[in-house]
């Protein structure tokens, strides 16, 4: 090196556990859809798909409890995060299926099977994928996402489609005069964050909503989700269509309750019994986000249920 010339400083890299997942992007009906990978690329691929106006990392701490066994990739749903709002606000479960059908052949490109695991919307997005393409799925975990009881899910069903049509057409014209909401800072909108589930902790609150909302022009903040998804497009499945479907679900495939959900326990829905190879467990303590609610008991069910 001349003289004179400074060497180069050097900074110890952080320890693994403490380093953060790689932003990717991949395309699907035209849209930018974003996901997070956590490396460990030789290990068997592990998706985790979160529910509705939630976002990829929300998972973060099931990613660090999990990384090192698998390829753990977590993505933003379309309208979701840090991807793409679907123009027309085309969010129908089928289009984010054919999202997550675009995202498996990224993870898995040899066309082997993937482990999975959804909260919510997301664990109703990916049992329906299961049902689709039941070779792509070596097991699966779906916490809080059985979708609606049987008595709502019979009134959707038959609701005369002029009916849901008119619905559907309220709500959107509703949700178009709709701005999203601005927060005067981050610490403003975590605090809206506790409210909407009172368990998280502050510092939980901080962490989700650091990654859910984005800065506006004007220094205000907005949640990074499109608000039309808040809309129930037509066409609502029939019970026994539902239950064809997930007799469809061939893998192992575990359902996972909070203890203090207001959601039905699924063992005790008769649908559940469609599943050829599934079981139900109950996590102590947790409500609909029972991923954070009670982090220790569901991630100690997930790993007993991958072990097996």
């Amino acid at each position: 090196m001349p003289r004179g010339r400074r060497r180069p400083r050097c900074y110890a890299a952080r320890p693994m556990e403490v380093v953060g997942p790689a932003s990717c992007y991949y395309v699907s009906q035209r849209l930018r859809l974003h996901y997070v990978d956590w490396g460990n690329a030789k290990a068997p691929p592990l998706l985790l798909v979160h529910g509705g106006r939630d976002h990829a990392r929300s998972w973060d701490r099931v990613a660090l409890a999990l990384r090192d066994r698998y390829h753990v990739v977590a993505p933003d749903l379309r309208g979701h995060g840090d991807s793409a709002w679907a123009v027309g606000s085309n969010y129908a479960i089928h289009e984010f299926v054919y999202d997550l059908a675009q995202l498996v052949d990224v993870v898995a490109p040899d066309g082997g099977p993937v482990t999975a695991v959804g909260h919510s919307f997301g664990g109703a997005i990916l049992t329906t994928y299961a049902a689709s393409f039941p070779d792509r799925f070596a097991k699966l975990v779906n916490a809080e996402g059985f979708g609606p009881p049987p008595g709502l899910a019979d009134r959707m069903a038959s609701t005369p489609m002029h009916e849901q049509m008119r619905t559907w057409i309220e709500q959107m014209r509703g949700l178009a005069a709709r701005a999203p909401r601005r927060y005067a800072s981050i610490e403003d909108a975590a605090k809206r964050m506790e409210q909407e589930n009172p368990s998280l902790s502050e510092a939980q609150a901080e962490h989700l909503t650091v990654h859910g909302v984005a800065r506006n022009e004007d220094g205000t903040y907005s949640w990074k989700f499109d608000n039309y998804f808040r809309s129930f497009p037509p066409r609502a499945w029939s019970p026994n269509a539902i239950v064809e479907l997930w007799a469809r679900v061939t893998c192992p495939t575990l359902l996972v309750r909070g203890s203090d959900s207001w959601a039905a326990r699924p063992d005790a829905d008769p649908r559940f019994r469609a599943f050829p190879n599934a079981r139900s467990v109950e996590v102590a303590g947790a409500g609909h986000w029972v991923h954070h609610d009670a982090f220790d008991g569901f991630v100690a069910a997930v790993e007993d249920f991958l072990a097996e």
